[in-house]
């Protein structure tokens, strides 16, 4: 029976789940869902997930939610070291970023990508994007600093760091804003471009949700 991953492709928090099982070459089926209203308000949905949000991953009789637990889970019942190693302090490594990528940079990235693409003109609060990019600005830096002596931000391979954090970056240097990423930062997305799964999932049309606000 395929794992079942309820979402709708346009969420960030939806692509890093579609990316990581594609990368572990999951057989699993993809539900759209989110992006039609109140589809998560039904109360079948709810039984799912009391907190009515996309991601959600069934496998068999198993549910989990929170796109980061959901990583978390794939990572131990399917995964290898590679991802999330069983040793408490390596593991550490890697959480640490899927933290700061969570409570750090998506706040950043929320605030210029929902600030300025999917807010209408009239309503942007321009010194509050302001504000929103310099901490993008302050987030690939650290980026550009862990990736001083490697490819990926563990060490050279592919990790959750990385599956977590980078899931914004597509999005950041393709809205009109002109961003740039730092040397590194930039050579490592073009590693990250070599993998099917960004590309299909994360490197996605979002033209969707320009001057929506809401999902």
């Amino acid at each position: 029976m395929p794992i079942t991953i309820y979402g709708r492709h346009t969420s960030y928090n939806v692509q890093k789940v579609l990316w990581f099982a594609d990368e572990l070459d999951l057989n699993f089926a993809q539900i759209e869902f989110g992006s039609r209203p109140n589809d998560t308000e039904s109360a079948a949905f709810g039984k799912l997930n009391p907190m009515r949000k996309v991601p959600v991953l069934i496998d068999a009789d198993k549910v989990i939610w929170e796109s980061n637990a959901i990583l978390r889970y794939l990572a131990r019942a399917y995964g290898n070291d590679q991802w999330l190693p069983h040793d408490p302090f390596q593991a550490s490594l890697i959480e640490r970023w899927m933290d700061w990528a969570q409570t750090r940079f998506e706040p950043a990235f929320v605030g210029v990508f929902w600030g300025h693409y999917r807010t209408p003109e009239s309503n942007r609060d321009l010194s509050a994007i302001e504000q929103s990019l310099d901490d993008c600005k302050f987030c690939l830096q650290k980026l550009e600093d862990q990736l001083a002596d490697k490819d990926y931000l563990i060490d050279n391979r592919l990790t959750l760091a990385d599956i977590t954090v980078a899931v914004f970056l597509y999005r950041l240097v393709n809205i009109d804003l002109n961003i740039s990423l730092p040397s590194r930062v930039q050579d490592w997305y073009q590693r990250l471009e070599q993998s099917a799964g960004f590309r299909q999932w994360v490197m996605s049309d979002f033209s969707v949700l320009k001057g929506r606000l809401h999902y």
